[in-house]
């Protein structure tokens, strides 16, 4: 199957918080694509993914990036596609450079943003999206949301059969 989700990464580094979203998109069945594309170090291949990512079949992007996150908004840039922003945490302020970076988009060029490493958010975005016009995504999600719904539900019978003893001194 064809990939209709591209996941887009500033640097391998991002790779284990990325992970996430391939994960989420493959349990629930989504093609997609992972690339790394620099906006800074690889200007012109960012420009011409985006500019073509429409005629690929692609339907959402999730780009991730830290630091000055470029990324996500040279993207949306350059396409009519539906972008979705991660902002990476990095070593110096926690990410918080990457998330003000990726949210303060000029008008005309919006890029949906979910939290510092939040890749997981990202897909879950990216799917009810999909599912908008794909019924069958939409019931798969349906079951994807009632999974999270029960495993509440057991964690707190769970915690029922827990037995605390307080101590006061």
């Amino acid at each position: 199957m064809s990939p209709i989700v591209s996941i887009i990464m500033g640097s391998t580094s991002d790779l284990p918080v990325m992970e996430k979203a391939a994960q989420l998109l493959n349990d629930l069945h989504v093609p997609f694509e992972m690339n790394a594309l620099s906006a800074h170090r690889t200007p012109e291949a960012v420009e011409e993914f985006a500019k073509n990512a429409r005629q690929r079949g692609i339907k959402v992007i999730i780009a991730a990036a830290g630091m000055a996150a470029a990324l996500p908004g040279v993207i949306a840039a350059n396409t009519t596609l539906p972008v979705i922003g991660v902002p990476i945490k990095g070593a110096v302020l926690d990410g918080v450079d990457a998330l003000y970076s990726i949210i303060q988009m000029p008008p005309g060029i919006p890029v949906a943003t979910v939290a510092i490493n939040g890749a997981m958010n990202a897909a879950i975005l990216a799917v009810q999206m999909l599912a908008l016009s794909d019924s069958s995504l939409a019931e798969t999600f349906a079951a994807y949301k009632e999974g999270l719904k029960r495993k509440i539900v057991k964690a707190n019978e769970d915690l029922k059969d827990v037995k605390y003893e307080y101590k006061t001194n």
